[in-house]
């Protein structure tokens, strides 16, 4: 299958620091689709440098239908969905090139983590993602956050190669985002999964220890404490603003 039968699909707000090496990771690619939402930086307009990039701006609906949407302002029908944070090696490309895509099949990527250029073996290490699917077949799970492609009923083929994922590029960025991650975790849960603040609190601590002592996250060195001191906050307020909301919702 030519690799001018995908489409990459990205969504992104405020991507400017990585946008610029995700696209140009995707040149070869005839078209590339970015869904943009409620951008206050750069990076419509660094995108618009790309000549085959189709820039869409929409509203965020939460990340599974918000994916699902920008889908369908491919042309192709097998989609690539990738992250704005995301680059993909020429490995990886030449093997999607390479590939025969067949229906009832969906596609995995492997992919490795980075704080700023050092890459996280620890408290991260790398993921397996199912990435690539024909849009006439399944979609995305309508969830806000912790999305994922529905693999029901379909065979899972790996891909060898390499995706390299920068979600953070400085402290502030892992802050804005618990904030951001927490939120929708409430949204989509209220209602439906109990909490309280005994909940969160030991989510918290259980997050911290399993993330800085059971990934050994201390031998990612400072990046490591400051990835796990997150995954405490975000597990915490997560769990505190379902407890919230569903007491809102009681009353």
């Amino acid at each position: 299958m030519s690799i001018n039968t995908i489409t990459p699909v990205i969504i992104a707000k405020d991507a400017e620091p990585t946008i610029e090496a995700c696209l140009g990771s995707l040149e070869r690619f005839s078209e590339v689709i970015l869904y943009i939402n409620n951008s206050t930086d750069k990076t419509k307009e660094l995108a618009e440098g790309f000549s085959n990039v189709k820039v869409i701006e929409g509203e965020f609906l939460g990340f599974g239908q918000t994916k699902n949407r920008a889908s369908t302002y491919a042309t192709n029908s097998w989609i690539f969905s990738l992250d704005a944070d995301e680059v993909l090696t020429s490995e990886i490309v030449d093997n999607i090139k390479a590939l025969t895509f067949k229906k009832g099949n969906i596609y995995s990527i492997l992919r490795n983590n980075f704080y700023k250029d050092k890459e996280i073996k620890h408290c991260w290490g790398n993921d397996i993602l199912v990435r690539i699917y024909n849009r006439e077949e399944t979609s995305f799970a309508d969830k806000k956050v912790h999305e994922y492609i529905i693999d029901e009923g379909m065979n899972v083929q790996a891909i060898e190669g390499m995706v390299q994922h920068y979600p953070y590029s400085n402290i502030s960025e892992f802050i804005v985002k618990l904030d951001r991650y927490s939120t929708l975790f409430a949204h989509d849960n209220v209602g439906k999964k109990s909490s309280s603040p005994t909940k969160a609190f030991f989510n918290g601590i259980f997050s911290f220890i399993k993330t800085y002592f059971f990934k050994q996250g201390f031998r990612d060195g400072y990046a490591g404490l400051i990835i796990a001191f997150s995954h405490t906050a975000t597990n915490f307020y997560k769990y505190m603003k379902l407890y919230e909301m569903n007491q809102e919702l009681k009353r």
